[in-house]
């Protein structure tokens, strides 16, 4: 059964007063636990973008391209422009301007929380976002390390995705081409590929130009590792890009997870009572007011005369 939020927010609305909202949390559940389960590829082989900021020089083009390609307006952009804070970062950090984008993480924490898999990371790889399952729950949002998921308090509950990020171009990676802002990019600032093949080409760089480059790969090992990699010659702390450190999330935000399905399924129960009890209140107090109003009814026999 094909399960989206419209189906749901509905068929919980209709079933207030029974145990079927118990069946559709466990339903979801169920789904979450299967696809959770589904096989990931070697880490190795994932497609990758390496991210030289270095040769970025702030046009915008692929942001610019990854509109045009999902035909959104500039306030729904999935990926955006950085600048440093002119506070924290040194005055000869200031110019630069970095993109920031889903990092699309091996281990993905967003996708670890969500209890209806509606962030979802994929067997190829990228970690997607399926709109017609959201809740509108926001948990993904607080288990990025990265600060990615935006939602959006202007979609409608029922017919508009409410959370943005970049999906890798999933559909045009599945029919063979690059990312659209791959192809976008007029200085190569970023290349894509195989992971290993990425995570060596940016280690030769580094090696190549000691003077020009910070020796690290940003997403080599941050949050347990991530698809976009990043290297510098300004320090990552300095651009304001925040420090994970280098163990994956999922197994912390599973164990919290592990404690939600039972606590939706009491409080349901609990919302399911408190409804009975009210609508037994409520019948009770009719059933009353008519005996009441018959009791009260003029017999219609008036006095002989």
């Amino acid at each position: 059964m094909k399960i989206t939020r419209r189906k749901l927010l509905f068929k919980g609305a209709l079933a207030a007063g029974s145990g079927l909202a118990l069946g559709q949390i466990l339903a979801l559940v169920r789904t979450r636990t299967a696809e959770a389960a589904t096989a990931k590829r070697d880490p190795k082989d994932i497609p990758s973008v390496l991210y030289d900021l270095t040769q970025c020089a702030g046009c915008r083009f692929c942001e610019y391209a990854c509109q045009i390609n999902k035909g959104l307006t500039p306030d729904k952009a999935l990926l955006t422009f950085r600048k440093p804070d002119p506070e924290s970062a040194p005055p000869q950090v200031a110019w630069v301007i970095r993109r920031q984008q889903c990092m699309h993480c091996i281990d993905a924490g967003c996708a670890s929380v969500c209890p209806v898999a509606a962030m979802y990371k994929t067997e190829e790889g990228p970690v997607i976002y399926r709109d017609e399952r959201c809740l509108g729950c926001r948990y993904c949002m607080n288990a990025c390390p990265f600060g990615v998921p935006a939602f959006d308090w202007n979609s409608g509950l029922l017919d508009a995705a409410l959370i943005r990020k970049c999906d890798f171009c999933y559909d045009r990676q599945k029919e063979g081409k690059n990312p659209a802002c791959i192809d976008a990019c007029p200085a190569k600032a970023v290349i894509f590929g195989k992971r290993s093949e990425m995570l060596a080409e940016a280690k030769r760089r580094i090696a190549e130009h000691p003077d020009r480059y910070v020796n690290h790969v940003y997403g080599e090992t941050e949050a347990g590792g991530t698809s976009f990699l990043v290297i510098s010659s300004v320090p990552f702390e300095q651009l304001g890009m925040p420090n994970p450190g280098d163990s994956p999330l999922p197994p912390l935000s599973e164990k919290v997870m592990g404690i939600v399905p039972p606590f939706a399924v009491g409080w349901m129960a609990t919302l399911i009572g408190i409804t009975s009890i009210v609508k037994f209140r409520q019948r009770r107090m009719e059933e009353n007011s008519e005996a009441k109003a018959k009791h009260e009814q003029p017999s219609g026999k008036g006095d002989a005369r």
